[in-house]
């Protein structure tokens, strides 16, 4: 096994755990099982949008009890800064036609919404048999536009996190829990 980071070794980077290794596993058990109760003997694909749904999807898959194919998407809706630009682009497309397929989209977050929306219509397009939305974390009070969310883990308030696949800068994504980072370490 392994031994991941945790509260003691971030110091003072870390102002407060949010959600917690063990709330997330049992709500990832929670959410694998409504999806197997659902897709009961469907083939169902899920994708993963990088990078930060590589914890959730990882956690997801392997606690699904039915047999599913996995790919990834990579967009992006961000220029050089920290605000969206407003224009969504394919970095990594899928590569498993969606065509009559049942697809679940795996998210880390949900924020404003603008960049799944897109990203809904736009496998809305190819053709799938369904697509729906699973999301571990939903920040409600960010939403710009209204998403249907099949299966949500957590609302959470409209505070910037890390850990768990979020990052900021890059760093955070490793940590096997949810928190909010010290003003200091984003000069905030």
């Amino acid at each position: 096994m392994y031994r991941a980071v945790n509260e003691i070794d971030m110091g003072a980077e870390l102002e407060k755990v949010l959600i917690t290794k063990a709330e997330i596993d049992a709500k990832l058990l929670e959410l694998a099982a409504e999806i197997d109760r659902d897709y009961a003997g469907k083939d169902l694909l899920i994708v993963g949008v990088l990078k930060g749904a590589v914890m959730v999807m990882a956690d997801l898959a392997r606690a699904l009890s039915s047999r599913v194919t996995m790919d990834w998407m990579a967009v992006s809706s961000y220029g050089a800064g920290t605000k969206s630009s407003g224009v969504v682009r394919i970095l990594k497309d899928l590569d498993t036609d969606i065509a009559g397929r049942d697809v679940l989209i795996v998210e880390d977050i949900i924020d404003s919404g603008l960049t799944l929306s897109w990203l809904i219509s736009n496998l809305g397009s190819r053709g799938p048999a369904s697509l729906e939305v699973c999301t571990l974390l939903r920040k409600p009070e960010a939403a710009k536009v209204e998403i249907d969310v099949k299966y949500t883990g957590f609302d959470i308030p409209n505070e910037f996190v890390v850990g768990y696949g979020l990052d900021y800068a890059e760093k955070y994504r490793n940590l096997p829990f949810v928190g909010t980072l010290a003003p200091h370490v984003y000069g905030g």
